[in-house]
């Protein structure tokens, strides 16, 4: 059977687009123009992928996907108008597998949307090579809860926050390339922008540093990528 796309956008001509090129590409394509309709539509026929407006009627996407994340572990890249946008979708925690902004590439979408199928049907978990449970500066990290405690609160991590934290608190002291982390945490057939990194590294650090921009564990090397100082 081929895989079922869910788009949930309210501007028609993307929505014609998406179906094109979905169509075009052996996808079966929902569409639905009004974040209730995308809520509706997944309750009614499901999806094995969410491609998800951030700015649609009746009911915001962010709401939408705290809805679908609330009954399901289907993958949803959410779509963006601005870049100035990623910042408020990773600071409200949602956690969706990618991002895209428009207007974007449709050969791009397909390969991304394919990365993430591919990810789901093979089970792989957002934390790579099989993390222990470690503690390091007096962070315990549990791979099986998906927590970080410190002074003896568990607070819990989305999985690609604790991938990022575990990889660079697991090699605390050494300076990882922005490449090396991010063919750790997303993949090496990871397709998206490297901002992608940035905006997770600035939201571990409203997570984990007493002074976000002034921090004291996850330090930014100029040019190179990122290094976790024990």
């Amino acid at each position: 059977m081929n895989d079922h796309v869910l788009i949930v956008e309210d501007e028609e001509s993307y929505r014609d687009s998406l179906r094109f090129i979905f169509e075009r590409e052996g996808f079966r394509v929902t569409l639905a123009a009004t974040g209730k309709q995308g809520i509706e539509a997944f309750e009614r026929d499901g999806a094995d992928v969410i491609l998800l407006d951030l700015m649609l009627p009746e009911v915001s996407g962010t709401d939408v996907f705290r809805v679908i994340r609330g009954r399901s572990k289907v993958p949803i890249i959410m779509v963006t108008a601005r870049d100035d946008q990623i910042d408020k979708i990773i600071g409200l925690e949602l956690g969706a597998d990618d991002y895209v902004t428009k207007p974007f590439s449709g050969r791009e979408l397909v390969a991304r949307v394919r990365n993430v199928l591919r990810r789901a049907a093979a089970g792989l978990s957002d934390i790579p090579d099989e993390p222990i449970r470690l503690s390091v500066s007096g962070f315990t990290l549990d791979p099986e809860r998906l927590t970080v405690t410190r002074e003896g609160v568990a607070q819990p991590f989305p999985p690609k926050e604790f991938a990022l934290l575990h990889l660079l608190a697991s090699n605390a002291g050494r300076v990882l390339t922005r490449q090396i982390i991010i063919d750790r945490v997303w993949g090496a057939d990871y397709y998206g922008d490297t901002k992608t990194l940035d905006v997770h590294i600035k939201r571990l650090r409203s997570r984990i540093e007493e002074e976000p921009g002034n921090p004291r564990f996850v330090q930014t090397v100029r040019g190179v990528g990122y290094t976790f100082e024990p």
